[in-house]
Protein backbone atom coordinates (compact mmCIF):
# COMPACT_ATOMS: atom_id res chain seq x y z
CA UNK A 1 0.00 0.00 0.00
CA UNK A 2 1.35 3.44 -0.92
CA UNK A 3 1.92 6.19 1.65
CA UNK A 4 -0.89 8.17 0.05
CA UNK A 5 -3.36 5.33 0.36
CA UNK A 6 -2.21 4.70 3.94
CA UNK A 7 -2.79 8.35 4.83
CA UNK A 8 -6.21 8.22 3.18
CA UNK A 9 -7.11 5.14 5.22
CA UNK A 10 -6.06 6.81 8.48
CA UNK A 11 -8.03 9.95 7.64
CA UNK A 12 -11.12 7.89 6.84
CA UNK A 13 -10.89 5.96 10.11
CA UNK A 14 -10.27 8.95 12.37
CA UNK A 15 -13.60 10.72 11.80
CA UNK A 16 -15.37 7.39 12.24
CA UNK A 17 -13.76 6.88 15.65
CA UNK A 18 -14.60 10.44 16.71
CA UNK A 19 -18.16 9.90 15.54
CA UNK A 20 -18.38 6.69 17.50
CA UNK A 21 -17.00 8.40 20.58
CA UNK A 22 -19.52 11.21 20.22
CA UNK A 23 -22.34 8.67 19.91
CA UNK A 24 -21.05 7.05 23.06
CA UNK A 25 -21.12 10.39 24.85
CA UNK A 26 -24.69 10.94 23.70
CA UNK A 27 -25.64 7.48 24.94
CA UNK A 28 -24.05 8.30 28.28
CA UNK A 29 -25.93 11.59 28.51
CA UNK A 30 -29.27 10.31 27.30
CA UNK A 31 -30.25 8.29 30.40
CA UNK A 32 -29.49 11.27 32.65
CA UNK A 33 -31.52 13.62 30.46
CA UNK A 34 -34.39 11.15 30.34
CA UNK A 35 -34.16 10.76 34.11
CA UNK A 36 -34.30 14.54 34.54
CA UNK A 37 -37.33 14.80 32.25
CA UNK A 38 -38.99 11.94 34.12
CA UNK A 39 -38.35 13.73 37.42
CA UNK A 40 -39.80 16.96 36.03
CA UNK A 41 -42.83 15.02 34.81
CA UNK A 42 -43.35 13.48 38.24
CA UNK A 43 -43.03 16.91 39.85
CA UNK A 44 -45.60 18.38 37.51
CA UNK A 45 -47.98 15.51 38.19
CA UNK A 46 -47.78 16.29 41.91
CA UNK A 47 -49.05 19.79 41.22
CA UNK A 48 -52.34 21.12 42.54
CA UNK A 49 -52.59 24.24 40.36
CA UNK A 50 -50.90 25.29 37.14
CA UNK A 51 -51.47 28.48 35.17
CA UNK A 52 -49.72 29.28 31.91
CA UNK A 53 -49.62 32.83 30.53
CA UNK A 54 -52.89 33.61 32.33
CA UNK A 55 -54.42 36.97 31.39
CA UNK A 56 -57.74 38.48 32.41
CA UNK A 57 -59.26 41.78 31.37
CA UNK A 58 -62.65 43.26 32.23
CA UNK A 59 -64.38 45.04 29.31
CA UNK A 60 -62.90 48.45 28.48
CA UNK A 61 -60.26 48.12 31.22
CA UNK A 62 -56.57 47.43 31.51
CA UNK A 63 -55.68 43.76 32.20
CA UNK A 64 -56.18 42.82 35.86
CA UNK A 65 -53.83 39.86 35.41
CA UNK A 66 -51.20 39.82 32.72
CA UNK A 67 -49.28 36.72 31.58
CA UNK A 68 -49.25 34.99 34.98
CA UNK A 69 -47.58 31.57 35.04
CA UNK A 70 -47.78 29.73 38.35
CA UNK A 71 -47.21 26.22 39.69
CA UNK A 72 -48.44 25.18 43.15
CA UNK A 73 -47.46 21.83 44.65
CA UNK A 74 -49.99 19.65 46.44
CA UNK A 75 -50.07 20.36 50.15
CA UNK A 76 -48.42 23.76 49.79
CA UNK A 77 -49.73 26.74 51.76
CA UNK A 78 -49.36 29.73 49.47
CA UNK A 79 -49.97 33.28 50.67
CA UNK A 80 -50.87 35.90 48.07
CA UNK A 81 -50.22 39.50 49.07
CA UNK A 82 -50.58 42.84 47.33
CA UNK A 83 -52.40 46.15 47.60
CA UNK A 84 -56.13 46.50 46.91
CA UNK A 85 -57.01 45.97 43.26
CA UNK A 86 -53.80 44.14 42.32
CA UNK A 87 -55.67 41.05 41.09
CA UNK A 88 -55.71 38.65 44.07
CA UNK A 89 -59.46 38.02 44.14
CA UNK A 90 -59.67 37.90 40.34
CA UNK A 91 -57.01 35.17 40.36
CA UNK A 92 -59.11 33.13 42.80
CA UNK A 93 -62.24 33.61 40.68
CA UNK A 94 -60.35 32.29 37.67
CA UNK A 95 -58.91 29.32 39.54
CA UNK A 96 -62.31 28.10 40.69
CA UNK A 97 -64.00 28.72 37.34
CA UNK A 98 -66.22 31.66 38.26
CA UNK A 99 -64.48 33.81 35.63
CA UNK A 100 -63.19 32.80 32.22
CA UNK A 101 -59.63 33.85 31.28
CA UNK A 102 -59.07 36.30 28.45
CA UNK A 103 -56.00 34.27 27.48
CA UNK A 104 -53.89 31.47 28.88
CA UNK A 105 -54.58 28.12 30.51
CA UNK A 106 -55.50 26.89 34.00
CA UNK A 107 -55.38 23.32 35.28
CA UNK A 108 -56.46 22.07 38.66
CA UNK A 109 -55.22 18.66 39.81
CA UNK A 110 -54.11 17.89 36.23
CA UNK A 111 -57.50 18.73 34.70
CA UNK A 112 -58.33 21.91 32.78
CA UNK A 113 -60.57 24.38 34.62
CA UNK A 114 -63.83 24.86 32.72
CA UNK A 115 -65.74 28.06 33.64
CA UNK A 116 -69.00 27.25 35.40
CA UNK A 117 -68.12 23.60 35.97
CA UNK A 118 -68.74 22.23 39.49
CA UNK A 119 -65.47 20.96 40.95
CA UNK A 120 -66.01 19.62 44.49
CA UNK A 121 -62.25 19.18 44.92
CA UNK A 122 -61.83 22.98 45.08
CA UNK A 123 -63.59 25.33 47.49
CA UNK A 124 -63.42 29.10 47.85
CA UNK A 125 -64.13 31.42 50.76
CA UNK A 126 -65.42 34.75 49.45
CA UNK A 127 -64.48 38.05 51.09
CA UNK A 128 -68.08 38.60 52.21
CA UNK A 129 -69.57 35.48 53.88
CA UNK A 130 -73.08 36.74 53.08
CA UNK A 131 -72.29 35.83 49.46
CA UNK A 132 -72.27 32.13 50.36
CA UNK A 133 -74.63 31.73 53.33
CA UNK A 134 -78.27 31.26 52.34
CA UNK A 135 -79.90 28.36 54.24
CA UNK A 136 -82.37 28.75 57.14
CA UNK A 137 -79.92 27.32 59.69
CA UNK A 138 -76.16 27.00 60.05
CA UNK A 139 -76.38 23.20 60.04
CA UNK A 140 -78.35 23.18 56.78
CA UNK A 141 -75.93 25.61 55.20
CA UNK A 142 -72.90 23.47 56.02
CA UNK A 143 -74.74 20.35 54.82
CA UNK A 144 -75.52 21.90 51.42
CA UNK A 145 -72.15 21.01 49.88
CA UNK A 146 -71.95 17.36 51.03
CA UNK A 147 -75.56 16.75 50.02
CA UNK A 148 -74.95 18.11 46.52
CA UNK A 149 -71.92 15.84 46.22
CA UNK A 150 -74.33 12.89 46.51
CA UNK A 151 -73.39 11.76 50.02
CA UNK A 152 -75.97 9.77 51.95
CA UNK A 153 -77.59 11.56 54.93
CA UNK A 154 -75.45 9.76 57.52
CA UNK A 155 -72.17 10.62 55.80
CA UNK A 156 -73.28 14.22 55.22
CA UNK A 157 -74.25 14.61 58.88
CA UNK A 158 -70.88 13.21 59.98
CA UNK A 159 -69.03 15.76 57.83
CA UNK A 160 -71.19 18.60 59.14
CA UNK A 161 -70.50 17.64 62.76
CA UNK A 162 -66.76 17.41 62.10
CA UNK A 163 -66.70 20.83 60.42
CA UNK A 164 -68.69 22.39 63.26
CA UNK A 165 -66.28 20.93 65.83
CA UNK A 166 -63.09 21.97 64.02
CA UNK A 167 -64.24 25.55 63.54
CA UNK A 168 -65.79 25.85 67.01
CA UNK A 169 -69.20 26.73 65.57
CA UNK A 170 -71.18 23.77 66.94
CA UNK A 171 -73.06 26.06 69.36
CA UNK A 172 -74.36 27.97 66.33
CA UNK A 173 -75.73 24.90 64.51
CA UNK A 174 -79.40 25.79 64.87
CA UNK A 175 -79.02 29.55 64.46
CA UNK A 176 -79.99 31.55 61.37
CA UNK A 177 -76.79 32.53 59.51
CA UNK A 178 -77.87 36.09 58.81
CA UNK A 179 -78.45 36.75 62.52
CA UNK A 180 -74.81 36.01 63.35
CA UNK A 181 -71.94 38.44 63.82
CA UNK A 182 -69.45 39.02 61.03
CA UNK A 183 -66.83 36.78 62.63
CA UNK A 184 -69.35 34.00 63.30
CA UNK A 185 -70.51 34.12 59.68
CA UNK A 186 -66.90 33.88 58.54
CA UNK A 187 -66.26 30.71 60.54
CA UNK A 188 -69.55 29.15 59.43
CA UNK A 189 -68.59 29.82 55.81
CA UNK A 190 -65.21 28.15 56.44
CA UNK A 191 -67.01 25.19 58.05
CA UNK A 192 -69.07 24.86 54.87
CA UNK A 193 -65.87 24.55 52.85
CA UNK A 194 -64.33 21.99 55.19
CA UNK A 195 -67.45 19.80 55.10
CA UNK A 196 -66.85 19.23 51.39
CA UNK A 197 -63.34 17.94 52.17
CA UNK A 198 -61.78 19.67 49.14
CA UNK A 199 -58.22 19.07 48.02
CA UNK A 200 -57.64 22.74 47.21
CA UNK A 201 -58.94 25.60 49.38
CA UNK A 202 -58.93 29.25 48.32
CA UNK A 203 -59.34 31.67 51.24
CA UNK A 204 -59.98 35.33 50.43
CA UNK A 205 -59.33 37.50 53.52
CA UNK A 206 -60.15 34.67 55.97
CA UNK A 207 -59.34 36.66 59.14
CA UNK A 208 -61.70 39.55 58.35
CA UNK A 209 -64.01 40.24 61.33
CA UNK A 210 -62.39 37.55 63.50
CA UNK A 211 -61.56 38.22 67.14
CA UNK A 212 -58.19 37.18 68.56
CA UNK A 213 -59.34 33.82 69.93
CA UNK A 214 -61.13 32.77 66.74
CA UNK A 215 -58.20 33.95 64.64
CA UNK A 216 -55.86 31.77 66.71
CA UNK A 217 -58.18 28.79 66.25
CA UNK A 218 -58.13 29.37 62.48
CA UNK A 219 -54.32 29.58 62.47
CA UNK A 220 -54.12 26.36 64.49
CA UNK A 221 -56.12 24.15 62.17
CA UNK A 222 -54.71 25.69 58.98
CA UNK A 223 -51.17 24.94 60.19
CA UNK A 224 -52.18 21.28 60.53
CA UNK A 225 -54.14 21.17 57.28
CA UNK A 226 -53.11 18.65 54.61
CA UNK A 227 -55.03 20.44 51.86
CA UNK A 228 -53.44 22.78 49.35
CA UNK A 229 -54.15 26.30 50.63
CA UNK A 230 -54.10 29.58 48.73
CA UNK A 231 -54.63 32.51 51.07
CA UNK A 232 -55.16 36.10 49.98
CA UNK A 233 -54.83 38.44 52.94
CA UNK A 234 -53.78 41.88 54.16
CA UNK A 235 -53.17 40.27 57.57
CA UNK A 236 -49.47 39.74 56.98
CA UNK A 237 -48.80 38.34 60.46
CA UNK A 238 -51.39 35.66 59.71
CA UNK A 239 -49.67 34.88 56.40
CA UNK A 240 -46.32 34.56 58.21
CA UNK A 241 -47.74 32.01 60.64
CA UNK A 242 -49.66 29.87 58.16
CA UNK A 243 -47.92 29.99 54.77
CA UNK A 244 -44.71 28.34 53.58
CA UNK A 245 -44.56 30.35 50.34
CA UNK A 246 -45.63 33.85 49.33
CA UNK A 247 -46.48 35.58 46.05
CA UNK A 248 -46.31 39.37 45.87
CA UNK A 249 -48.58 40.65 43.09
CA UNK A 250 -48.71 44.14 41.60
CA UNK A 251 -50.07 45.49 38.32
CA UNK A 252 -51.43 42.05 37.50
CA UNK A 253 -48.02 40.37 37.58
CA UNK A 254 -46.00 38.27 40.01
CA UNK A 255 -43.33 40.55 41.46
CA UNK A 256 -41.80 38.12 43.95
CA UNK A 257 -42.25 34.43 44.72
CA UNK A 258 -40.50 32.67 47.57
CA UNK A 259 -39.99 32.33 51.31
CA UNK A 260 -42.38 34.51 53.38
CA UNK A 261 -39.61 35.82 55.63
CA UNK A 262 -37.41 36.77 52.69
CA UNK A 263 -40.13 38.61 50.80
CA UNK A 264 -42.05 40.26 53.64
CA UNK A 265 -38.85 41.04 55.50
CA UNK A 266 -37.63 43.18 52.58
CA UNK A 267 -38.79 46.68 53.56
CA UNK A 268 -37.75 48.26 50.28
CA UNK A 269 -39.60 45.65 48.21
CA UNK A 270 -42.75 45.82 50.31
CA UNK A 271 -42.94 49.62 50.33
CA UNK A 272 -42.31 49.81 46.58
CA UNK A 273 -45.52 47.84 46.07
CA UNK A 274 -47.81 49.54 48.57
CA UNK A 275 -47.24 47.29 51.58
CA UNK A 276 -45.44 47.45 54.91
CA UNK A 277 -43.01 45.07 56.52
CA UNK A 278 -44.91 43.05 59.18
CA UNK A 279 -44.48 44.46 62.67
CA UNK A 280 -43.07 41.20 64.04
CA UNK A 281 -40.18 41.34 61.53
CA UNK A 282 -39.04 44.76 62.77
CA UNK A 283 -36.22 44.36 65.35
CA UNK A 284 -37.45 44.75 68.95
CA UNK A 285 -35.79 44.70 72.34
CA UNK A 286 -38.05 41.75 73.08
CA UNK A 287 -38.56 39.41 70.10
CA UNK A 288 -42.07 38.59 68.95
CA UNK A 289 -43.36 35.06 69.40
CA UNK A 290 -45.64 34.48 66.44
CA UNK A 291 -45.96 30.72 66.48
CA UNK A 292 -48.03 29.09 69.22
CA UNK A 293 -47.49 25.57 70.47
CA UNK A 294 -51.21 25.12 71.11
CA UNK A 295 -53.76 26.86 68.90
CA UNK A 296 -55.66 29.58 70.69
CA UNK A 297 -53.39 29.67 73.76
CA UNK A 298 -50.74 32.20 74.66
CA UNK A 299 -47.21 30.75 74.78
CA UNK A 300 -45.82 30.36 78.28
CA UNK A 301 -42.98 32.82 77.61
CA UNK A 302 -45.40 35.50 76.48
CA UNK A 303 -47.73 34.84 79.40
CA UNK A 304 -44.78 35.19 81.79
CA UNK A 305 -43.75 38.47 80.17
CA UNK A 306 -47.30 39.78 80.43
CA UNK A 307 -47.47 38.81 84.11
CA UNK A 308 -44.11 40.48 84.76
CA UNK A 309 -45.20 43.64 82.97
CA UNK A 310 -48.47 43.67 84.92
CA UNK A 311 -46.60 43.26 88.20
CA UNK A 312 -44.25 46.13 87.37
CA UNK A 313 -47.19 48.30 86.36
CA UNK A 314 -49.07 47.58 89.59
CA UNK A 315 -45.94 48.18 91.66
CA UNK A 316 -45.42 51.51 89.91
CA UNK A 317 -49.02 52.51 90.61
CA UNK A 318 -48.55 51.57 94.26
CA UNK A 319 -45.49 53.85 94.53
CA UNK A 320 -47.41 56.71 92.93
CA UNK A 321 -50.26 56.29 95.41
CA UNK A 322 -47.84 56.19 98.36
CA UNK A 323 -46.15 59.37 97.14
CA UNK A 324 -49.53 61.08 96.86
CA UNK A 325 -50.29 60.21 100.48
Amino acid sequence: MSPASTQQSVNSETPLKESQLEEGRLEERQPKELLQKSEESRTRKSGAITTQHLTFQYPNCEPVLNNVSLFVHKGQRLGIIGHNGCGKTTLFMLLCGVLSPTAGEISLLDRPVEPGQFRPEVAMLFQDPDDQLFSPTVREDIAFGPQNMGLDPEAATSRVNQALAVTGTDFLADRTPHHLSGGEKQMVAIAGLLAMQPEVVLLDEPTASLDMRTRRRLIGFLQKSAETLLISSHDLEFVLEVCDRVLLIDNGQIIADGDPLDIMGDSELMEAHGLEKPHSLIPHVRPHHRRLSVAGQMPAIRATERATDLGKSQAKRGKVKNNQK
